[in-house]
């Protein structure tokens, strides 16, 4: 019964950093770039070349 409520626990601390994880970077500011071979480049907000890409994407999303 121990080891069931163990398990059980770090089960829950597992799912609670997942969703911590999620939470906090889906509202951080970032970019992916696609290429056409298939490869991606993610940014987030520390990269120095994310904030003109952000500029130039809202400006064409008309939200800037």
């Amino acid at each position: 019964m121990r080891a069931g409520r163990l398990l059980v626990a770090a089960g829950a601390a597992a799912a609670a950093v997942v969703l911590l994880r999620r939470r906090s970077s889906a509202a951080r500011p970032h970019a992916d770039l696609y290429f056409d071979d298939g490869s991606m480049l993610a940014l987030d907000d520390r990269a120095p070349e994310v904030e003109r890409l952000l500029r130039a994407a809202r400006a064409v999303a008309g939200g800037a």
